[in-house]
């Protein structure tokens, strides 16, 4: 990051309204120019830029508090009187030049609040003890114990057992499917449990909604306060993870519990240690293997016709789950299919379908999103591919190879112990990525070194008291850049969607504490219709206007119709965001926003109609490549792209051109089209009678393209754009 200097914007500084002027009436009225003049030499002079120095004013800010000085100098008509008689004898020659140095020290604290207190700044950004956070927690003296072992090797259930064997407990859970599970199978038990997510609370008993003596939650909505005897934290690797990490070091450091048994990985054993070593807390080791056998075929499938019962084909990008689908149910073969985007009741109704024996459905076509979360009777995982898009620092998209890490949970959900799949298989669609996927299952994860840590409410609230003029973006900025911690164990977690979302407030007046709260909604900043109604929830909010289930009705656009193209489809997802986001400010915000559970029905239908929608992706892909809306392509692109500014190209023309970009060196472009499903034979068909009618109005010497010619000019490709959108229009009509 820059400098902090650099982060600071300088405070326009006015002199104290007077009616009088009395340095004018003392000395006379100043020379302008030779105020510029003798300015100029004060700011050359190096005596003065060491005395700067030495009262915390770097190059930087000297420079601008030169330029905010002189603009004061010039255009005030009433300054200080010390500071008009002080000019007034410069300019005389009665006192020396560096007689400027204390005005300028004040103007410059002025301008820059942080120089009368940066020590203060950087005593409340000191994260080198977060143990000392958590004194509750501390005045403890906790059982810590960690299961480690890969998936599918009962390390969670064994740290269950003792949840629902206890008097009190909380789990925490990566995500609200697990927190969901757990809350379930403890309430069949007779262990009654309450259910704590981000979005909602259920209680187990309903009547009174008294809390129940066991919580299950996601591990960002965890308690530090309230006594447990029972703690379990499950996939303790996620320490490590750059967004949500803070959330297990919140919870391993602060959870109130005799006993606190964690789960995950053995690459977090050590950090964990080092951890609560800091806390004066010694841990219990227990190791497990895995249940079922996991063996690595020899051979790649090579193609999607050996697909068989059981089989789970793992895609990293919507295209390849689509395209993968249609392939496998047009040989017959009925499917499932979960993607991250997709609501947890229709990941669970289509896992359902694939685990139910009885139902016709037995291959899965899935994002990674399988990894964690979900209970699946997979005998095969296939590797679509191993090349996965990450976003790095910036923003920017980059392909980059699966980690061990991902590589071991996503294999290891094969053969899941209790199942007909007593012996897991795991292999590679593809030849050439075979010997990569062999090197990835026989290494270890690297051991994990650094865990997360993000800066509190309370925390930035300190800094505003201090600089009460800087932005909630800026406050950030120069905490992270003030912070000091111990680089060797932790790191600051990525607040890139925080100031991405404290910018889109930022002209929306909001308290303080509000503003923080709203910038900590876990939306998908890459969606826009879910960007726009997080904006109208705040300006709603600032007007202390009641955000009711009738507004929220018409922003969304009620009521909701079953989905018959791609794009309804990721449309409905969207929708079911906003609900999402509309709950979890309704639990912050319960006085504005007051019909959470009239929201959440709407949800549920909601998710049915997403459900049907699954059920009936085929028909969705086969509408929207028949014209009633602009292709696969596009629809993906709605969800995963509309981040990047190309708002100018129409949708269907992006997509073209991704089209001949991808074909230009495949043969025939109808076989081409044809077999990726991209075209149909009716679609075909209007095109070449659209270009024969072009072919009958061109000139005799001209060139002229049909449909099944090589793609080898550039004519032609306009043309094909051209006859594309205008039969597209057509069929919309």
């Amino acid at each position: 990051m820059p400098p902090v200097s650099q982060l600071m914007v300088p405070l326009p500084v006015k002199s104290v309204p007077d009616s009088s002027n009395v340095g004018a009436e003392l000395t006379g009225k100043l020379n302008k120019e030779e105020i510029m003049k003798w300015l100029a030499k004060f700011y050359q002079r190096r005596e003065i830029k060491a005395a700067a120095v030495e009262n915390g004013i770097d190059n930087y800010i000297y420079h601008q508090t030169y330029l905010s000085f002189r603009k004061f100098c010039l255009e005030d008509d009433k300054l200080p009187v010390d500071l008009h008689v002080t000019l007034s004898d410069i300019i005389a020659g009665a006192c020396h030049l560096d007689s400027l140095l204390p005005y300028f020290i004040r103007h410059a604290k002025q301008a820059f609040p942080h120089l009368e207190c940066l020590d203060d700044l950087k005593k409340i950004s000191d994260l080198r003890l977060p143990a000392n956070w958590y004194p509750e927690a501390r005045a403890l003296t906790r059982k810590i114990v960690f299961h480690s072992g890969p998936t599918n090797s009962g390390k969670t259930y064994h740290a269950l057992e003792r949840f629902f064997n206890s008097k009190s407990g909380v789990y925490c859970g990566p995500l609200k499917l697990l927190a969901s599970e757990v809350y379930y199978k403890s309430n069949q038990r007779g262990v009654p449990c309450d259910l704590v997510t981000g979005e909602e609370r259920n209680f187990a008993n309903a009547t009174d909604k008294s809390p129940s003596s066991h919580v299950s939650c996601t591990v960002e909505m965890v308690s530090v306060n309230t006594p447990y005897e029972v703690a379990v934290i499950d996939e303790i690797q996620m320490l490590k993870d750059p967004s949500r990490g803070w959330a297990w070091t919140r919870a391993l450091l602060g959870v109130v519990a005799e006993e606190v048994h964690v789960c995950g990985e053995a690459a977090a054993i050590d950090v964990v240690k080092e951890i609560l070593m800091s806390a004066s807390e010694e841990i219990e080791m227990r190791r497990y293997k895995r249940l079922t056998e996991l063996i690595i075929e020899d051979a790649s499938l090579g193609t999607l016709d050996k697909i068989r019962p059981g089989d789970c084909l793992v895609c990293f990008n919507k295209q390849d789950i689509f395209w993968s689908m249609r392939q496998i149910e047009a040989m017959g073969i009925e499917c499932a299919v979960i993607y991250g985007s997709l609501p947890p009741g229709t990941k669970l109704a289509q896992a359902k379908k694939f685990n139910d024996p009885d139902h016709p459905c037995k291959v899965l076509v899935a994002t990674d999103a399988i990894g964690m979360g979900l209970n699946l009777n997979i005998g095969r995982v296939i590797f679509n591919s191993l090349i996965k898009p990450t976003t790095n620092e910036k923003g920017e998209k980059e392909m980059d190879t699966i980690s061990t890490s991902q590589a071991l949970q996503i294999a290891g959900r094969a053969g899941r112990y209790g199942t007909q799949f007593s012996t897991g298989y795991v292999t590679t669609l593809k030849n050439e990525d075979l010997p990569t996927l062999k090197r990835l299952l026989s290494q270890h994860p690297e051991p994990i070194n650094q865990v997360g840590l993000h800066p509190t409410a309370e925390q930035i609230e300190l800094y505003a008291y201090h600089l009460p003029h800087a932005n909630l973006s800026n406050l950030i900025d120069i905490f992270v850049n003030l912070s000091t911690l111990d680089d060797s164990l932790y790191f600051i977690c990525n607040i890139n969607d925080f100031k991405f979302l404290a910018d889109m407030i930022q002209h929306v007046p909001l308290p303080l504490r509000a503003r923080y709260v709203f910038c900590c909604a876990p939306i998908n900043r890459k969606i826009p219709f879910v960007c726009s109604m997080f904006l109208k929830f705040a300006r709603q909010y600032s007007r202390n206007e009641v955000l009711s289930f009738d507004w929220l009705g018409r922003q969304i656009g009620l009521p909701f119709s079953c989905p018959n193209t791609l794009l309804e489809l990721v449309h409905l997802e969207s929708v079911f965001d906003v609900l999402d986001l509309y709950l979890w400010l309704s639990y912050r915000f319960q006085d504005l926003f007051p019909d959470a559970s009239l929201v959440r029905d709407m949800q549920k239908e909601l998710d049915c109609l997403i459900q049907t929608g699954v059920a009936q992706l085929t028909r969705l892909l086969i509408n929207s490549e028949t014209g009633v809306s602009s292709g696969t392509s596009q629809a993906v692109e709605a969800e995963e792209n509309q981040h990047v500014p190309s708002a100018k190209k129409t949708p269907y023309f992006h997509n073209a051109v991704n089209i001949v970009n991808s074909i230009s060196s495949h043969g025939r472009i109808a076989d081409r089209l044809l077999s990726e499903g991209l075209l149909t034979p009716k679609l075909l068909e209007d095109l070449k009678t659209e270009w024969q009618r072009e072919k009958d109005n061109e000139t005799a010497h001209e060139t002229v393209c049909t449909v099944t010619s090589p793609l080898s000019t550039k004519r032609s490709k306009n043309e094909m754009f051209k006859a594309v959108k205008r039969i597209n229009r057509k069929r919309v009509k």
